[in-house]
């Protein structure tokens, strides 16, 4: 799985605090303050979990004194009605902190769910299935990492850390050729992938030799012969207007990474809930 920087997390917190509590939490203040409660996190549909560490840095951030237990671990399937956690603590805590806490924790495990499904929609073919940076703003790390929880796997995490050359760099540098050796003379250790969207481009730059080829909306008759024309030489990526119901297939064309934006932005948040006991 992905390893998320406890400062990232931190801050991932900080902002989501900020934006709900501001200046204070003037409905807690009708509990007393010295009221403790019990409560617990309980799911209200089958997911896959994720996101204990943000959960937890919600409520070490608002009061250390809140204790948490949990009955499940990140990237563990859970069904309606399971109990995720428990908590006891000062009232008032738990309660301003509940609605960030929950939110990191349905986003994250929305996405690791899906992630789930998409990996089992390729089980036993030889595909692995990749996220993009198609990321909710801020959480790219977190999201990526639920990817990770659900059996997915992560493409570049930004701009910096790979090389994907897509049709408008391409334009601005007037060819495939032209655009990869202006990548290996400016950054000669870094990973190259380029996308192309014709069987005639994917020509050009299978001749450039790249780390990559990204194989943007083609048919399956078209991935299926550019697999062939690879003969294995090339890491092949197909991507674009990916599903659930058309992966199956795209993976049979014998591709060895598809990537899907659905696993990050097509989530829906998983119904979970908060109960004082």
């Amino acid at each position: 799985m992905l390893n998320v920087p406890q400062s990232e997390i931190e801050e991932n917190v900080a902002v989501a605090l900020r934006e709900d509590i501001g200046s204070g939490d003037l409905t807690a203040d009708l509990i007393p303050e010295t009221a403790i409660a019990l409560a617990s996190v309980i799911t209200r549909e089958d997911c896959t979990f994720c996101g204990m560490d943000w959960f937890e840095e919600v409520f070490r951030q608002i009061d250390e004194e809140i204790f948490i237990e949990w009955n499940v671990d990140d990237g563990e399937q859970v069904e309606t009605n399971d109990t995720l956690c428990s908590l006891s603590g000062p009232a008032r805590s738990i309660l301003s902190g509940e609605r960030t806490a929950l939110n990191f924790i349905q986003t994250l495990s929305a996405t690791a769910t899906r992630a789930a499904q998409y990996a089992v929609a390729v089980a036993g073919t030889s595909a692995t299935v990749l996220d993009t940076r198609k990321t909710i703003p801020g959480l790219r790390l977190a999201q990526k990492y639920a990817v990770s929880c659900g059996g997915c796997q992560n493409h570049r995490i930004g701009l910096y850390d790979a090389i994907l050359i897509k049709e408008n760099h391409i334009a601005a540098l007037g060819s495939i050729p032209g655009a990869v050796d202006e990548a290996r003379f400016l950054h000669p250790d870094t990973r190259i992938e380029v996308e192309v969207e014709t069987l005639a481009e994917f020509e050009q730059a299978l001749a450039t030799n790249v780390n990559r080829i990204l194989l943007d909306n083609f048919s399956l008759d078209d991935l299926t012969t550019a697999v062939q024309r690879n003969n294995g030489k090339i890491e092949l990526e197909a991507s674009g207007g990916v599903t659930l119901e058309s992966i199956r297939s795209i993976a049979n064309t014998g591709v060895h990474f598809i990537s899907t934006g659905a696993l990050t932005k097509d989530i829906r948040a998983i119904d979970l809930s908060m109960r004082f006991m």
